[in-house]
Order: C-alpha cells, then structure tokens, then sequence
C-alpha cells in the first residue's frame, strides 16, 4: 500500500522554504521536502506572483529524482532563473503567493474537442522547439482553445501561432494537481 500524498499546503511551504534558502544564498538541500508518498507525476511547475501578477514561473518535465526534487529544483529556478524577471530578493519574499502544480502524464491530443480549458495543459512540439501553457493559463487570461494553442505556439515555443495544425507539430494534453498557499 502507498503512502497518501502530503497535505496540499506542504508543496507550497516547502517551495517557499527552498526559495527562502535560495535568495539568501543559503543551502536549499536544508529544506525539508514533505513526505511525498508515491504520488505519480510526470512534471512540476512552480509559480510565483506578487500582488496578483506574474512573478516567475519555473518547471521540469520528467520525473527523475522524485518529487521533491522536482518540487525543489522548480522552486529554485522560478526564484533566480525565470529568464523574464530579475531574480527574486530577500525582501519580496513576504508578497509572494506560491502554487506547485504537479504534472500528470501528457497524452497525444487528436481532436480540438478534446481540450477542455481550465483542466487540460498543452505541451506544442515541432522538432527541437517545445512550448508549455499549465491548465490555468487558459482561464486566469480568458483565453478561448485557438488562443490558447496559437500563444502556447508563439509565446513559449517560438513558432508560428498556427503551428500547432500542422501535421509536423505534436500536441500534448495534461492535467495538473494545483497547490495554493493558504
């Protein structure tokens, strides 16, 4: 029998604990990651925003080294590597909300009937170019199917924002257990 997955404000206190370690160039392995069970993941994603905005956004695709690992790397990154905003200072740390959204599997999207907006995530590949919209994307900015696939498309893959009807590009669906900080 497998352990039952951590409360689901342990992800967000432990992202918040690795990013407190982070920006004050401390240890993030003195994090205590929760318990993880063996909840089945193929991703994580951490986001931050700061009085409601966007204020770094980091993930892996992949399970390797567990969840916590990946929980840990992602909140790590989101705090100093999100290559669109400065990295993230001691003094901001009180302003952050924190969401962990651990990734399902992705599987082949065959139809545009398939996606269901608010609960399905893309991944938009095309070679060696590869973009991702997490399931909330989709609502928090209004965003119908096609906007949702052209963006993704253009935004986060660097292609055309048709892309994703061409015969040479894979569109992957996933869904996301999400963690908010209380």
């Amino acid at each position: 029998m497998s352990a039952a997955p951590p409360p689901a404000s342990d992800w967000p206190s432990f992202a918040r604990q690795v990013i407190r370690c982070a920006v004050s160039h401390g240890d993030v392995t003195r994090a205590e990651p929760p318990a993880a069970g063996d909840q089945p993941f193929s991703g994580v994603f951490v986001t931050l925003k700061k009085a409601g905005a966007l204020r770094g956004c980091m993930g892996t695709l992949g399970s390797e080294g567990g969840l916590a690992e990946s929980v840990r790397y992602a909140a790590h990154c989101a705090a100093l590597q999100d290559p669109r905003f400065l990295p993230v200072t001691e003094d901001e740390l009180s302003a952050l909300t924190i969401e962990v959204s651990i990734l399902s599997a992705p599987l082949p999207m065959h139809g545009l009937d398939e996606l269901q907006l608010g609960t399905h995530g893309i991944i938009v590949q095309q070679g060696s170019r590869r973009g991702l919209f997490l399931p909330q994307v989709a609502t928090e900015h209004h965003l119908d199917k096609i906007a949702f696939l052209s963006r993704c498309c253009s935004e986060k893959a660097g292609l055309a924002p048709d892309a994703w009807r061409k015969p040479d590009t894979q569109v992957l669906l996933f869904t996301a257990n999400v963690y908010h900080e209380r």
